[in-house]
C-alpha cells in the first residue's frame, strides 16, 4: 500500500463515514514481541483536546483487546478499503482468545514509526496512537433513553483518549 506521512494539519477525512460505514480496526499490545490483538470499531471520534490532536475509542471490558489497551501505552487505528469489509466484520465478531483472528484475517501486521502497537501493509489508512486519559462511561450521565438502550446488558465502554502522534495514509487523505 502506498501510504506517505501525512501533518495533522493537512489530514482530511470524513470522520462519521470513516466510523460508521468504513470501519477501523483499533490494534493495541507490542509489535516486536508479536503480543497485540485488534477489533473493528465504530464508534469513536478524532479532534483536539489539551492542545492535541487526538483518537477517542470506546471499549467495553468484555472485549479481548481491553486487557491490551489497558497494559499497553498504544493503539492504532486502521481503515482500509471497502473490499476488506467481510474481515474487519469477521475481526469485530470473533475474539482472540479463541482464534489467531489476525492470522485467520490474511492481514500483515507491520512495525508502527511512533508507537508499539502495530498497523497493517493492507491500510490505506493508520493513525497512531499514545493514550493520555481514559473514563468509564457513567449511566448516571446519560441524557437521553436512547443511549440506555445500547447497553442492555450494562456492560458500558471504557473511553480512551490517544494521543494521535503520527498518520500515514494514501494520498487522498492528505489535503
Amino acid at each position: 500500500m502506498a501510504r506517505i506521512e501525512i501533518p495533522i494539519e493537512d489530514w482530511q477525512i470524513k470522520p462519521h463515514d470513516l466510523w460508521d460505514n468504513q470501519w477501523l480496526l483499533l490494534t493495541s499490545g507490542d509489535f516486536s514481541s508479536q503480543e497485540f490483538n485488534c477489533m473493528t470499531v465504530g464508534w469513536g471520534s478524532f479532534g483536539t483536546m489539551w492542545n492535541r490532536p487526538f483518537a477517542l475509542i470506546a471499549v467495553r471490558d468484555h472485549r479481548y483487546t481491553y486487557q491490551f489497551i489497558e497494559k499497553y501505552d498504544s493503539f492504532t487505528l486502521s481503515a482500509f478499503p471497502k473490499t476488506f469489509h467481510k474481515t474487519l466484520s469477521v475481526l469485530g465478531k470473533k475474539s482472540g482468545r479463541d482464534m489467531d483472528k489476525i492470522n485467520h484475517s490474511g492481514l500483515t501486521p507491520i512495525v508502527s514509526e511512533t508507537v508499539l502497537s502495530p498497523g497493517f501493509e493492507e491500510a490505506e489508512l493508520i493513525v497512531e496512537c499514545k493514550k493520555m486519559y481514559w473514563q468509564d462511561l457513567d449511566p448516571e450521565n446519560f441524557l437521553t433513553q436512547k443511549i440506555h438502550l445500547m447497553y442492555p446488558q450494562k456492560d458500558f465502554h471504557r473511553i480512551y483518549f490517544g494521543h494521535i502522534t503520527a498518520i500515514f495514509g494514501e494520498a487522498k487523505y492528505k489535503g
